[in-house]
């Protein structure tokens, strides 16, 4: 869900649980769009990390420090100078919009009780911190907006504030049924989209699952629904906004595997069950640390990959490339054993040519049927058959050396393939440096002299405890798997791999006990999640006892081979914990 009115609620909900009447210990500034508040109330301490930042605009409590620059910023020199030590009076949301309005007394330097504002706008590339007096005056702003860049508002001190014109949007907490209605009946849009842009704090998720408690297909024109259909939509919506009154928040984040996909300060039904796992939080600003450091880690490994993605890709490419070349160098010898058969023809009928022939009609004596062989008029039938035999000798070698070619590229290709799934999984920095010293290993990447220092590895496979308390183990890349499978597993262990992809290697340590049906699913998922088909809504696992395996003589780490084994059908996912 975005940073909506509903999630605004929940956070101003919690502001007013926590630091009304707290007073405003410590104030940081440690980047130029974010503030760091230390407030001190009902005998604890509370960090609130407020950022304005135009890609992630941010507001939560946080147990996190950040440092500071030696040199305060304007901006925050100005607060400490005038609400240092400040009693918060009130934190409030304006018209269920994206706005959180702390109301701050203080002493001035005549020792008078005074009052300020500090409005927090958490609107996108929009947001701002801007801080007035009792009269709405800005005093200041984290970002400062003239003219030349909005039309619309100027946030610049001396300026009045007030809040944009969000258009004929409606403020869903105070819309009545009657004005409910018309206003969604009256617009051509699909029906989820005509609620998020017809009122004030809705997202497209929120909205959507309004649509869907209501039972109604949020993808429809709004103008197809009846009027007794919007007035079940009605309901829905206030139901929603009935807990959002009464502060009956559930923040909660949804995954698909261990990617955070969405997060939520109200049940969302229409992802229960299915390929989502939901995990409840006490906050919503604990949901909104870990969904944004866990959305963050995803980005920036991603980052860090970049380089050899782009070398699994080029290789990938040229690998690509060579297997069409040798694919249609081999079809151009399947005819090579018509040419023996010309050749060992003419060696048993052509002593009857006269020589000057184009052609030669003869039985075929393999099938039995009448044949025409052409022939070289300026050659005797001995040379012409020399030649075919020639013709023959030489695409049977092409053929063994473009089959053997092929073998290897196809070889590479499965390796590479599995190189790129292992970089799929990778979830720390760490899990990098194994792949790429697999890279440098197979030449991909040419390795520079580092001193007689050996690459450092610290990463290590995934552990995970199955639900009757067996432990799995899941490779996160080649060597992993290659260990997993020849060193930590022994023979009565079960070994699960996704069938005819890339994917990881994933052991269970039975102890010599005999596996529960429930642990060869929950394998199962796993070899589903940790592999190439880890979107689809069932793979098919192939798994065996160890024992049953052998290695690829000459093959790259990880890949075996087994000729007998049980199959299921898995869906993706991770139904077990870790173990850390």
């Amino acid at each position: 869900m975005a940073f909506d009115g509903i999630t605004i609620a929940n956070l101003v909900y919690d502001l007013n649980q926590k630091i009304v009447s707290g007073r405003i210990a410590k104030i940081a500034q440690p980047e130029k769009d974010e503030l760091l508040l230390t407030i001190k109330g009902n005998r604890e301490n509370f960090r609130l990390l407020i950022s304005a930042n135009a890609s992630l605009p941010l507001l939560y409590f946080t147990e996190t420090n950040k440092p500071s620059p030696m040199t305060a910023p304007n901006f925050c020199m100005l607060l400490r100078k005038h609400i240092a030590n400040g009693r918060i009076l009130s934190v409030t949301q304006p018209g269920f919009e994206r706005i959180v309005r702390f109301e701050i007394e203080h002493l001035d330097e005549m020792g008078d009780l005074r009052r300020k504002y500090l409005i927090v706008e958490l609107m996108g590339k929009h947001s701002n911190i801007i801080f007035c007096d009792e009269n709405d005056m800005i005093l200041d702003s984290i970002k400062h907006i003239s003219a030349q860049v909005s039309s619309v508002r100027e946030v610049l001190p001396g300026r009045t504030y007030f809040i944009p014109h969000s258009g004929e949007k409606k403020n869903p907490l105070e819309i009545t049924e009657e004005e409910f209605i018309p206003l969604i009946q009256g617009t051509p849009q699909p029906l989820s989209k005509a609620l998020y842009m017809d009122l004030t704090g809705l997202s497209p998720v929120a909205a959507s699952e309004i649509c869907h408690l209501a039972s109604l297909d949020g993808d429809v024109s709004a103008k197809e629904f009846s009027e007794g259909e919007l007035t079940h939509l009605y309901h829905a919506l206030n139901w929603v906004m009935d807990d959002v009154r009464k502060g009956n928040f559930s923040p909660s984040i949804f995954y698909k595997g261990e990617k955070p996909v969405e997060f939520s300060s109200i049940p969302l039904t229409m992802m229960d069950g299915g390929q989502y796992q939901k995990t409840a939080f006490d906050s919503v600003s604990q949901v909104l640390e870990r969904y944004y450091a866990e959305k963050n880690a995803v980005s920036r490994i991603h980052q860090k990959s970049t380089d050899l993605r782009k070398i699994i890709s080029n290789a990938l490419e040229r690998s690509y490339r060579k297997l069409d070349l040798q694919t249609k160098q081999l079809k151009d010898t399947e005819k090579r054993e018509k040419f023996r058969i010309y050749g060992e023809l003419l060696n048993t009928y052509g002593y009857g040519l006269a020589g000057g022939e184009k052609s030669f009609k003869c039985l075929n004596y393999y099938d039995n049927t009448e044949i025409t062989i052409p022939l070289d008029p300026t050659l005797t039938a001995r040379e012409n058959a020399q030649k075919f035999f020639d013709k023959y000798n030489k695409q049977k070698r092409t053929f063994e050396a473009v089959t053997e070619q092929l073998s290897q590229t196809r070889a590479e290709i499965d390796h590479l393939e599995s190189i790129s799934t292992s970089m799929d999984i990778a979830r720390l920095e760490e899990d990098l440096v194994q792949i790429k010293e697999e890279l440098t290993e197979y030449g991909y990447i040419r390795r520079h002299y580092s001193g007689g220092k050996k690459v450092k590895i610290t990463s290590r496979p995934y552990h995970y405890l199955s639900s009757d308390g067996f432990h799995i183990y899941v490779g996160k890349n080649n060597y992993q798997n290659e260990e997993l499978t020849f060193k930590t597993a022994n023979g009565g262990d079960w070994w699960f791999h996704a069938k005819g992809m890339p994917g990881s290697h994933v052991i269970v340590k039975t102890e010599g006990k005999e596996l529960p049906d429930r642990v060869f699913e929950e394998a199962g998922a796993l070899a589903a999640y940790y592999s190439r088909g880890r979107e689809n809504d069932k793979v098919e696992i192939d798994y065996i006892q160890r024992k049953n395996l052998k290695k690829v003589p000459g093959a790259a780490p990880g890949f075996v081979v087994y000729h007998t084994n049980y199959s299921l059908l898995a869906t993706p996912g991770i139904p077990v914990s870790e173990v850390k």
